[in-house]
């Protein structure tokens, strides 16, 4: 499978379900989001999981901010999950993403930044948090998140789901289902705080990230932050904790606009394996 022939399932379902996908889109309250189901063929999905290497051979984050396996460089797995990653960057999608949305100048990112796949198993989180508001060098504005699902028979109480926190840590979440074969769109801006639920089976919750960018903010001023956690409401303690941590974080950033340690999360093409 190429990414072309993944792109051209992809960009029939968003096309024959353009009007549906706006309504959800424009109906979704503070945290804009919409999703798609059976998003690929199930045999062709099927193979984009089996392609998921081991989290063994995947980076850890592990830190009280989270517990997940993620990869970037592309070319050390088997070639399909690049093909996959890719296939959400085909320049037909992303104009019906645009139409979607409503978003302007988008531009998917080649580097992958904070992109690539993940994998989470049994006790794996990722707390309540803002993504960044730009790419790695401050010169575009990260709006979209596209999340493709790839776990079989994944279910609600299985934990492991997408949670948008629309009224802040003193609201109720809204869970978005992990389900197989799914693409989720979601808006990234200074309201877009949302998690994943910790994963409460021994199975292994797989995603194909993708981020778009735009040289436009995701509203309607500008703004700049760093990725800022928060605990979640049972959890007040780590929530001081997180807080400060992103308070420092995001003083050192205003000192050094360009960041003092580049980030490892990208795919480096220049060290591509041959």
């Amino acid at each position: 499978m190429t990414r072309t022939e993944i792109a051209d399932h992809v960009v029939r379902r968003l096309s024959e379900s353009l009007d549906s996908l706006k309504s959800q889109w424009t109906s979704s309250g503070p945290i804009e989001h919409c999703f798609i189901d059976n998003v690929l063929p199930e045999e062709m999905a099927l193979k984009i999981r089996g392609a998921f290497p081991s989290g063994e051979s995947m980076r850890t984050r592990r830190s009280l901010r989270e517990l997940k396996h993620v990869a970037a460089q592309m070319d050390a797995y088997d070639p399909l999950l690049e093909e996959a990653l890719y296939a959400f960057q085909d320049s037909r999608i992303v104009e019906r993403v645009g139409a979607i949305t409503g978003l302007r100048k988008l531009r998917p990112d080649e580097l992958l930044y904070a992109g690539g796949i993940s994998m989470m198993s049994r006790g794996h989180f990722l707390n309540p948090h803002l993504d960044n508001s730009h790419d790695k060098n401050r010169e575009l504005y990260r709006v979209l998140n596209l999340l493709y699902y790839a776990s079989p028979d994944w279910k609600l109480e299985n934990g492991g789901n997408l949670e948008l926190w629309p009224n802040g840590m003193s609201g109720k979440q809204v869970a978005i289902e992990s389900r197989f074969n799914r693409l989720v769109i979601m808006i990234t801006n200074r309201r877009s705080l949302h998690s994943v639920s910790p994963v409460d089976v021994d199975g292994l919750r797989c995603c194909v990230s993708n981020y778009y960018f735009s040289e436009e903010p995701a509203e309607a001023s500008d703004y700049f932050h760093i990725t800022s956690f928060r605990g979640r409401p049972e959890q007040p303690i780590r929530d001081v904790i997180l807080q400060a941590d992103s308070a420092l974080r995001m003083a050192v950033r205003k000192l050094f606009p360009k960041g003092v340690v580049e980030t490892k999360h990208y795919y480096d093409k220049r060290n591509k394996q041959s």
